[in-house]
């Protein structure tokens, strides 16, 4: 019951404020790149009204304040003096000058201590940015404190599960996109929307750089950064942890008192972790030896298969040219139909996933994953695709489908190359309308029904029984030329 509701609680409904990395500062979790959630607990933000609009916090009392879709709203905080937080946006840096930088912010003691960090080695005026994928971090009243206290000028907050769920996950299962037969790409996919935002704010508040607090060891900083200079290469980028002296918790937390900026204090958690609403990550702790086996207490997304239901669920998935519409005949919003198959395939322990993959910079990294939804929609989107795809189209969309993920992977959304493939997907999955009846139980998906509008299957022609189209007399004279190459080769021998 406890893992149910910890199912509910990772709902796209409830208020997110953070995006944290897979591989990351293995201290807290949270968003820009660092970090991990030290209980699931930190998943469950409050319900509200907020859900689909930007929302900017006041900077006097707290207040929440709705606005209108996709625009970008930001919280004016106070201005605070050199004696609160060390360095002065109107002089130069220890490292340099810059105006203004715009902080993928999480409110972890990594983002904490960056936010003085930046004002004292560029004098800079701080913005901080949090963007809500899905991921159910923190309330929006304790970022609002923490952006103030570290000193942060503003602090912007942008929802964007719509955008993620419509324009780079769905694009990415029309494509049957799985890096190393395993990853279905949930931080890879995020990180760019996230990105994306962020250059977006830059424009709208006029910074001239944007940081993030990705390590130098991971995926992420390449992602982050690649999606900076596609879409503004005249912005500065600033990666902390490639140039400061801060090599642990303890430097941070000793940075932190020194330039008096508030410690966050939060329960400590043993693995590293990334949520966003397509999927949970976790890394660290025992799984970094790759003969240990996860504990059972580590998932939180979904149940233990040995404890899900003893009754199957079936559950019928409505989709139009390869992106999923509905779930049992009710269309949904793209962020709420991934949300409902969540809960859905929580309950059954479906999508958890173990390997050992390859990152982008060089090393091998294991990794657990609970993709419930995101599962159950690939395998909708291939029994589909079984009807409505010749062999060849399929063959050559399959082998496509393994560099659109490794592009995806290394950070290349806004690469032509990928933007070029993605059209062909498009395209060839204009007759992928229908729907796909799967039943789950106990952590397993079997099809149970599949039907297209655009279905290539002939019963009259695949029955055994004898039909005017396709008369079996046929099949000599083709085996007879299908397999000359292997007699000329055979009588070539002898």
């Amino acid at each position: 019951m406890a893992q149910l509701k910890s199912i509910s609680a990772f709902s796209s409904s409830n208020l997110a404020f953070h995006g944290p990395k897979r591989e990351s500062f293995p201290y807290h979790g949270k968003v820009c790149c660092p970090g991990k959630l030290s209980s699931f607990q930190e998943l469950g933000a409050r319900k509200g009204v907020l859900q689909g609009n930007a929302f900017a916090v006041s900077s006097g009392n707290g207040s929440v304040t709705r606005a209108h879709d996709k625009q970008v709203i930001r919280a004016v905080l106070p201005s605070y003096s050199e004696t609160e937080v060390s360095g002065s946006t109107k002089e130069r840096g220890l490292r340099g000058k810059l105006n203004k930088v715009v902080l993928a912010y999480s409110g972890g003691l990594d983002t904490s201590v960056i936010v003085p960090w930046l004002r004292e080695n560029y004098g800079c005026d701080v913005v901080c940015f949090t963007a809500d994928v899905g991921q159910g971090l923190k309330e929006l009243e304790g970022l609002e404190k923490k952006a103030k206290a570290s000193g942060a000028s503003q602090l912007v907050v942008k929802d964007l599960k719509e955008e993620f769920v419509k324009d780079y996950i769905f694009p990415c299962l029309r494509a049957g996109a799985i890096y190393e037969r395993k990853y279905l790409l949930g931080t890879s996919m995020a990180r760019p929307v996230i990105a994306k935002a962020m250059v977006d704010v830059a424009k709208e508040v006029g910074a001239d750089a944007v940081a993030h607090g990705c390590t130098g060891k991971g995926n992420d900083q390449v992602r982050f950064e690649l999606t900076f200079f596609a879409l503004n290469p005249k912005l500065n980028v600033v990666a902390p942890w490639r140039e400061w002296d801060i090599t642990g918790r303890e430097d941070a937390i000793e940075y932190a008192k020194k330039h008096n900026v508030p410690v966050p204090v939060t329960k400590k958690s043993i693995y590293s972790r990334d949520g966003n609403l397509w999927h949970l990550s976790h890394e660290g702790d025992i799984l970094e030896d790759p003969e240990n086996e996860p504990k059972k207490d580590m998932f939180m997304l979904t149940v233990d298969p040995e404890d899900a239901p003893n009754e199957p669920e079936y559950v019928d998935i409505g989709i139009i040219s390869g992106i999923p519409v509905s779930v049992n005949g009710k269309n949904l919003s793209p962020a709420s139909l991934l949300d409902h198959l969540n809960q859905i395939g929580g309950r059954h322990g479906i999508g958890r996933v173990d390997m050992v993959e390859n990152r982008l910079v060089g090393m091998k990294s294991r990794g657990v994953y609970e993709t419930p939804g995101g599962t159950i929609l690939f395998a909708a989107a291939r029994e589909l695709e079984s009807l409505t795809l010749d062999r060849e189209t399929m063959q050559v969309k399959d082998s496509l489908a393994l560099k659109y993920a490794e592009l995806v992977y290394a950070g290349r959304w806004f690469d032509p190359l990928r933007e070029s493939m993605d059209s062909f997907m498009e395209e060839i999955s204009k007759t992928t309308t229908g729907s796909v009846t799967l039943k789950l139980y106990k952590g397993s998906i079997t099809v149970t029904s599949r039907k297209s509008p655009y279905s290539l299957y002939r019963q009259d022609i695949s029955s055994f029984e004898s039909g005017d189209v396709y008369d079996q007399a046929d099949a000599a004279g083709f085996i007879r030329l299908y397999g000359l190459p292997i007699r000329v080769r055979a009588m070539l021998d002898s």
